[in-house]
């Protein structure tokens, strides 16, 4: 059954979460409008684009105007360019944050979904963590000086289709088909706990149920792997013609090893799907799009 047609911004929903996510919701019978600086590949004939930047607080207004809820995913999501450029980053992750809100509450919405990561439990991360949880602060006073009901959706390690040339997976896979050869800069015993996007999306929705509002979600999935594990599926998958490679010496001190728990920010609670994607047929699937890719000359 579909739900009644309550109108959802997702801004940040030209991107790999946020497409997937505006689909979803549109899906679920919801009106989707998609706020994001560049036109979404993906955009349907329903749903509706508005192109804008978050640091424009006149664009954010007039895309909140009429919302019953948000999903703010913008700004910098890549670790290694919150490293190269910080003032950007805490300029569109936090400022631009601000102005999300300060729209949603002229606006009156019932609730904002932000999209945090598990890095706030990190002493890793970078200005890309320090922004992340700056911004739960933030949230908390917003609730606290104007009553805006949110809940924070604090994301892992996502993979699938769509997804950025930054992002972990599909670099190795990319790797993996276009050189025959993945180099892993580490030493194999890093573990994360992977999501496919598309179970992410759906639990994402999920969090609109009344029992999660002002509450922090941890949406990790249920994909737990270290990378030589990873890598050795990848290896299989594509029929042993892949080498591995490991250099220690080349891991990135930005990452975490095998837990990001460090910090102890404000209680997360674990949200997981009975049904989810199996993470080999996520990887089969992200192996074909990244041939497809290759094979029209986008790589």
């Amino acid at each position: 059954m579909l739900m009644s047609k309550k109108n959802v911004v997702v801004i940040g929903g030209s991107g790999f979460l946020g497409s997937h996510l505006a689909d979803a919701l549109t899906d679920r019978g919801y009106r989707v409008t998609v706020f994001d600086v560049r036109p979404s590949p993906w955009l349907r004939p329903e749903q509706e684009m508005i192109v804008g930047n978050v640091l424009d607080e006149g664009e954010v207004r007039k895309a909140l105007a009429g919302a019953h809820y948000v999903y703010h995913l913008a700004g910098i999501a890549d670790i290694g360019k919150s490293v190269e450029s910080p003032r950007e980053t805490l300029e569109k992750n936090i400022i631009g944050s601000a102005n999300v809100f300060d729209a949603c509450v002229q606006a009156g919405i019932e609730r904002l979904m932000y999209a945090s990561t598990i890095y706030v439990y990190s002493q890793h991360g970078s200005f890309y963590r320090v922004s992340k949880q700056t911004v739960e602060h933030m949230l908390e006073a917003y609730y606290e000086q104007y009553a805006l009901k949110y809940t924070i959706l604090r994301y892992g390690s996502l993979y699938g289709p769509r997804s950025q040339e930054w992002n972990g997976m599909k670099r190795y896979i990319t790797q993996a088909v276009r050189d025959g050869v993945i180099v892993y800069p580490g030493t194999g015993e890093e573990r994360r706990e992977y999501i496919h996007v598309k179970d992410a999306a759906q639990l994402s929705i999920a969090a609109l149920a009344a029992e999660f509002i002002n509450q922090r979600l941890i949406l990790t999935g249920t994909h737990a792997l270290n990378s030589r594990e990873l890598l050795r599926m990848i290896q299989e998958i594509m029929n042993e013609h892949v080498r591995i490679e490991f250099k220690k010496e080349g891991r990135d001190p930005v990452h975490y090893d095998i837990t990001p728990y460090r910090f102890t920010p404000r209680e997360g609670k674990k949200m997981v799907s009975n049904v989810f994607i199996d993470i080999g047929q996520g990887i089969l699937e992200l192996i074909e799009e990244v041939y497809r890719e290759i094979g029209s000359g986008r790589q």
